[in-house]
């Protein structure tokens, strides 16, 4: 079984052997979330969720009454 280590405590991490880059994995000893980034050696990487855009702050975004019949 393949293994790397966590980048954020440093512990061994073990990686199932049919893992694929893009993969995400957690760190048993600290429990952060980690993707492989790397397979021959095995690279993990700190996970980060994409933000997502929240049409409600942005500036430029109308609301419109579909009932009122204006817009």
């Amino acid at each position: 079984m393949p293994n790397s280590i966590c980048p954020e405590c440093d512990e061994e991490v073990f990686v199932d052997a049919e893992s694929e880059q893009g993969d995400r994995v957690s760190c048993e000893e600290c429990g952060s979330s980690l993707v492989v980034v790397g397979l021959d050696p095995v690279e993990l990487d700190l996970y980060v969720a994409a933000e997502t855009d929240d049409l409600s702050d942005d500036a430029d975004y109308e609301t419109y009454d579909y009932g009122s019949g204006s817009y």
